[in-house]
């Protein structure tokens, strides 16, 4: 016959906080080991790309870990993608340049 097994703590529901393993104890029992949640890597906002250069950890890993194994040194880094700092910068390069070109076509256009 097979052996029963009870969950050890209060939660009671197949939920996704309440993860468990089947394992045989040395005494031969049979027990639930509770499993933690897997920790993903943090996607950029912009793309979804995930980023590259941090480490995949829950928030109470993260308050023990390093500040540079959770960022990137670059602006927003940790934060956006490499290619959306790339787009962020080049569209403001180009406003600035437009705003430039108009400026000169305005004085232009006065002369």
């Amino acid at each position: 016959m097979v052996q029963r097994i009870t969950y050890r703590r209060r939660l009671s529901y197949n939920t996704r906080s309440n993860r468990v393993k089947t394992v045989r104890t040395p005494g031969g029992k049979l027990v639930f080991q509770y499993l933690k949640k897997p920790s993903h890597v943090p996607k950029c906002p912009v793309t979804g790309m995930p980023l590259k250069g941090v480490k995949p950890a829950t928030n109470q890993e993260k308050s023990r870990m390093s500040k540079r194994q959770k960022t990137v040194y670059r602006a927003y880094g940790g934060v956006l993608s490499h290619t959306a700092v790339r787009d962020k910068i080049v569209r403001a390069f180009l406003i600035e340049e437009q705003k430039i070109v108009r400026k000169v076509l305005k004085a232009q256009g006065k002369n």
